[in-house]
């Protein structure tokens, strides 16, 4: 009888002992950002951000900074990520949109991403799309695509003009 209570206390605390244990943070070493995962160009610590190319990052830190004064947050939702990574949003895009055609209309191949690259971010926060739309250029950053409000490049000409949009990631 006193084995079985051991064990019993045993068992017993090993449960409580995994359920108080911390869960353990989703790996984003790749680029990809958990669901409650809130960045902003600051957070370099953060693969996504800390591994952008040097001038993107300083513009879309000096685009924030502007916005914040304007009362508009702005976050990030994607920066870099891992050619790993940007295979599997095409791969999960084909599955959703049914063909690698269709599916390049949103997610470029790793090969040709400019996250891939580190060069590209998109942006979220209310209104942040449009005050970067609007601003965006006088830092160097551009809108890209028509149908991506959210994502913006480097592009600006020394004179700080955007070149035309392209219809979709698939040019």
């Amino acid at each position: 009888m006193r084995t079985t209570k051991v064990i019993g206390l045993a068992v017993g605390a090993l449960v409580i002992g995994l359920l108080a244990a911390p869960v353990a943070q989703a790996d984003t070493a790749d680029g990809s950002l958990t669901d409650d995962q809130v960045l902003t160009a600051f957070d370099v610590q953060n693969p996504a951000i800390g591994r952008l190319d040097p001038a993107l990052l300083t513009a879309i830190q000096n685009a924030t900074t502007a916005a914040a004064a304007d009362g508009v947050t702005m976050t990030i939702t994607s920066g870099w990520r891992s050619p790993e990574f940007q295979q599997r949003l095409l791969d999960d895009a084909v599955a959703t949109y049914g063909s690698l055609a269709a599916a390049r209309q949103y997610v470029q191949t790793p090969e040709h991403s400019k996250h891939v690259f580190g060069a590209a971010v998109d942006v979220g926060g209310t209104g942040a799309d449009q005050w970067l739309i609007t601003n965006g250029a006088r830092f160097g950053l551009c809108r890209t695509y028509a149908n991506e409000l959210w994502h913006f490049e480097l592009t600006a000409d020394p004179y700080g003009n955007c070149p035309a949009l392209l219809p979709d990631a698939a040019g």
